[in-house]
């Protein structure tokens, strides 16, 4: 409590002075926004399909070789849980992890992230049969795309490709214990991002993927990707019959600024609104994935027509035909006019998420850089965070297994949760935690060069919003007594009271270091810092 109160104190005498009043301070209407933390500006940066190893195994030592940016870490580096010692040299897998450079960065494969081929993957714990159940195929040169080695599930990138991540790690707060909230998929990852869940809908039992044996939907829990029913740009039918789509029932993050008057918005790149009229799949977005959206899920925050909002004044704000959900143009004006909302969620277009095949490691630092440096030299910077995290791992090799929080009894496509009874309001086929991911904080507040071992989760992220902005656990706003036992109340179950605190990555008590840290967009090394 005495972090917090000092943080408040520092904040009350930043916004003493003309230049800090504003949305900082305030929210567009004009009403003051009291917040737990002085972060008034939240801005969750959700990247594509990669593994902590995958990106940070042998940090914070990079290869060097001739041609590539360098990165030398700073002295007082702290350690991280990677791959090292046996992990490198005698690792179980039947494949070695391996060094991949810049030149292999448009990789031509996609490792399977599918629910029960990663708990395969873990093999009963023994972390040992990634080649197996999780890697891409073998694969040639195709265009732009570069050849796939065997056992690519395997492969990992240092601070010579991702360069930007390391040295925002560097300069910044990340973790080395945070996991997907269950193994699985891209829009299982966003649904637990937004809600904590992936169980309510209006499919109770089992759903099979068109024209597959897949399950798409086991026992009313959403296990692979499938579109959302609302949106107008869901895929077309296959042979005459319309592809599986889901629709959530359950109340999401959303809901829950709504209902404090908290302005907040998704800004997708490949959103793309349409001017006025109803989208039809002539008119949809080449590259466009609802996959990317997850508050299209939800009947109270969908913008199924895919409209802009009705003024750039409106943009995070309640009562506008967009309903919160825009494309980057539209956080990019917000940004300009000093006008972003309290809350902000980026999805970069499909080319710059970082998701192997569509995108590629450099192309996503690209984003990250120049979306960043514009966030570091806006006016919301004093009092933002900045948070980068992934949808999933998309099978890539990580050795941590995961703590499993969240058992399951279907046999079927647990294998790693196992056949067990559940406890009262637990849900199947939620199996998690998943595999671990990467996680950064970027802000004034953040500690400098520090990595937090607690374990977090994407839910974390989640709670973090609802806790800054007294918004209150996703289970309040359907069912606001909770069961004697602790259990989840029926009909709900979110993971975010479960979920980790990121405070550990905040320092509230010293000053804001308010000096940007500002990085090339194509090697990804510093250009200025005001802090060394």
């Amino acid at each position: 409590m005495r972090k917090i109160e000092t943080a408040r104190r520092q904040m009350a005498v930043m916004c003493a002075g003309a230049a800090l009043v504003g949305a900082a301070c305030h929210s567009a209407a004009g009403a003051e926004v009291y917040t737990a933390t002085p972060i008034k500006h939240l801005v969750v940066i959700f990247d594509e399909n990669n593994s902590f190893d995958h990106y940070f195994g042998t940090y914070p030592v990079a290869t060097n070789p001739p041609n590539e940016p360098r990165f030398v870490a700073a002295d007082d580096t702290p350690t991280i849980n990677g791959l090292g010692g046996g992990l490198l040299t005698s690792n179980p897998n039947s494949i070695a992890p391996f060094r991949l450079d810049r030149s292999q960065a448009a990789l031509d494969c996609d490792n399977s992230n599918a629910y029960a081929a990663e708990q395969k993957a873990f093999d009963h714990g023994l972390m040992d049969k990634f080649p197996q159940n999780t890697s891409a195929a073998a694969s040639a040169a195709s265009g732009d795309l570069v050849a796939c080695p065997a056992g690519i599930g395997m492969g990992y990138y240092d601070g010579n490709t991702v360069t930007a991540l390391w040295n925002y790690a560097q300069h910044f707060a990340m973790s080395d214990n945070f996991f997907d909230t269950e193994f699985g998929t891209t829009v299982m990852g966003h649904l637990n991002l937004v809600s904590g869940q992936t169980h309510q809908t209006f499919e109770p039992g089992n759903v099979l993927k068109t024209g597959a044996t897949s399950f798409v939907i086991r026992n009313g829990s959403v296990i692979a990707n499938l579109d959302s029913a609302l949106d107008d740009c869901k895929a077309a039918p296959v042979g005459g019959q319309p592809v599986a789509s889901v629709q959530m029932t359950g109340a999401n993050v959303g809901d829950l600024l709504n209902a404090k008057g908290i302005a907040w918005g998704w800004f997708y790149g490949d959103f793309t609104a349409q001017p006025g009229s109803t989208a039809t799949h002539a008119v949809c977005t080449t590259g466009y994935d609802v996959h990317y959206d997850p508050f299209q899920y939800y009947p109270s925050t969908a913008n199924p027509h895919h409209l802009p909002p009705g003024s750039m004044a409106m943009v995070g704000r309640q009562g506008d035909q967009a309903n919160h959900q825009y494309d980057l143009d539209a956080f990019s004006a917000a940004l300009a006019a000093g006008r972003l909302p309290a809350v902000t969620f980026l999805k970069a277009p499909a080319t710059e998420t970082g998701h192997p095949q569509t995108s590629d490691a450099l192309s996503e630092q690209t984003f990250l850089v120049d979306t960043i440096n514009a966030l570091q030299r806006s006016s919301a910077w004093h009092d933002m965070a900045i948070l980068i995290a992934y949808d999933d791992s998309d099978g890539w090799y990580d050795h941590v297994l995961s703590p499993i929080l969240s058992q399951s009894s279907d046999a079927t496509v647990d294998f790693l949760c196992g056949s067990v009874a559940l406890p009262a309001g637990a849900y199947n086929d939620r199996c998690g935690y998943g595999q671990r991911l990467l996680f950064l904080v970027i802000s004034p507040f953040a500690k400098r060069n520090y990595v937090d071992h607690k374990t977090l989760d994407t839910t974390s992220i989640l709670a973090f919003i609802e806790d800054n902005w007294h918004l209150g656990r996703i289970d309040s706003l359907d069912h606001p007594n909770d069961t004697p036992d602790g259990n989840p109340p029926p009909g709900q179950g979110s993971f975010d009271r479960l979920a980790g605190s990121i405070m550990g990555l905040f320092d509230f008590d010293d000053a804001p270091d308010l000096h940007p840290l500002i990085l090339d967009d194509s090697t990804g090394e510093v250009v200025k810092t005001g802090r060394y």
